[in-house]
């Protein structure tokens, strides 16, 4: 098994592409779901929203981030998204080759960093703000796994 997508629901798409398209995720497929087969699914009644697929292109083994966009219904926002002290989701971290590189490419673009670089378990470590005040941490392993 390995991880096959993470779906992140968001208000503002233009920023939430901005964001993952610094970290090479390209648009695959980018849709409108709507229709009782997939508001069963979900368990939303009158679901309608846009769904952009991003992939790491030429990854293996294939990795989305799917963005949902609702135009109905409104989403109920998380309070305290950026809140790593609570129960639920807390972050995805993503294995990059040059932290350094990365970091500098997200804020110059707007985007900040949570916290100072840090090494702890063989890797050099920080958080960043996503879209939507969610938590994505990047990791570059400092010693051969």
């Amino acid at each position: 098994m390995h991880p096959d997508h993470m779906t992140v629901v968001v208000r503002d798409l233009n920023e939430a592409r901005s964001f993952f398209s610094l970290l090479n995720f390209e648009v695959a497929k980018a849709l409108v779901i709507s229709g009782p087969v997939l508001s069963n699914y979900m368990n939303i009644p009158d679901l309608e929203a846009d769904h952009i697929t991003l992939v790491l292109k030429g990854h293996t083994p294939r990795f989305e981030i799917q963005l949902l966009h609702y135009r109905n219904p409104q989403p109920h926002v998380e309070p305290h998204p950026e809140n790593l002290c609570r129960t639920g989701y807390n972050h995805l971290c993503f294995a990059v080759k040059d932290l350094d590189q990365i970091l500098a490419k997200l804020q110059a673009a707007g985007f900040k960093a949570r916290s100072d670089v840090m090494e702890f378990n063989d890797r050099k470590l920080v958080f960043i703000s996503g879209p939507e005040q969610i938590t994505i941490e990047l990791a570059q392993w400092t010693k051969p796994t």
